[in-house]
């Protein structure tokens, strides 16, 4: 499995990106769709990936025990500042410097274990899959958000990039310049189904994010309502074909049966 490096030179970018309306709109799909999968009891969580620790702390806001992994010092740094900001959540959250290729962790499996925005780093997944299940419970979930291979050259064509549209959509293309600057590779929700469920897991419904605004920049401001808006209607086309085909991410789930007994 390929390592996942150099995150601590877009961290900056990644927290603004964050911080805009673009990039909340992401969040609070992922983290709706969540909480509506996750048992009401506090569940644990490991949040591979946790970046700044956004979807990390947001679980632990929920009452939930999150266990944040990221392989970048400065990432796990600015998640370290953000959970400062937030002492309430110090007995439910706990950071840890690991990325998948070196993932250690003593104890039970987890009630839902998450991985956001880390395959596209990856040349295949297969093995991150492997890897990800392998720490799911019993009845526990798998939650992972990837790019949409489905949508590649979709938002080169909505930002009047056509050359590029045109080359990424001709040649099916795979991967393209995602946007922190970086090269990243695409995945088809139904094939991620697959390899879930090659690991005892149970593919869930699965839903595309940011399907209208993803070509919008990060200085798109909309105003409170406005978002609010936005984001029914994306909840809205999320869970329904065409329209979650063309999401720029895909959030795939898959559970692990519970044991019968015997």
């Amino acid at each position: 499995m390929d390592a996942v490096t150099g995150f601590g030179s877009v961290g900056a970018a990644y927290a603004a990106h964050s911080d805009s309306a673009r990039g909340r709109l992401r969040h609070d799909l992922v983290e709706r769709r969540l909480l509506a999968e996750l048992p009401t009891a506090p569940a644990r969580i490991l949040d591979v990936g946790c970046g700044n620790g956004e979807m990390t702390l947001r679980l632990a806001t929920a009452g939930h025990q999150v266990t944040g992994a990221d392989p970048a010092a400065s990432m796990l740094a600015a998640a370290a500042d953000c959970l400062a900001a937030r002492p309430e959540l110090a007995d439910r959250v706990r950071l840890v410097h690991a990325g998948l290729e070196n993932l250690s962790l003593d104890g039970e499996p987890f009630d839902a274990v998450c991985c956001h925005g880390v395959l596209m780093y990856l040349d295949d997944p297969s093995e991150a899959l492997a890897r990800l299940a392998g720490l799911v419970a019993p009845g526990g979930m798998l939650s992972i958000l990837a790019k949409n291979r489905r949508a590649i050259g979709v938002r080169e064509a909505l930002v009047g990039d056509y050359e590029t549209a045109l080359r990424l959509i001709v040649s099916g293309a795979d991967r393209c310049v995602g946007n922190l600057g970086r090269e990243t590779r695409g995945d088809d929700p139904e094939a991620l189904d697959r390899l879930a469920a090659e690991h005892g897991l149970v593919p869930l419904p699965w839903q595309g994010v940011r399907i209208f605004h993803d070509h919008f920049d990060d200085a798109w401001a909309p105003d409170p309502a406005a978002y609010a808006a936005a984001l029914e209607l994306e909840w809205a086309a999320s869970s329904r074909s065409p329209y979650r085909d063309m999401g720029h991410l895909v959030h795939t789930l898959a559970r692990r049966p519970k044991r019968s007994r015997s």
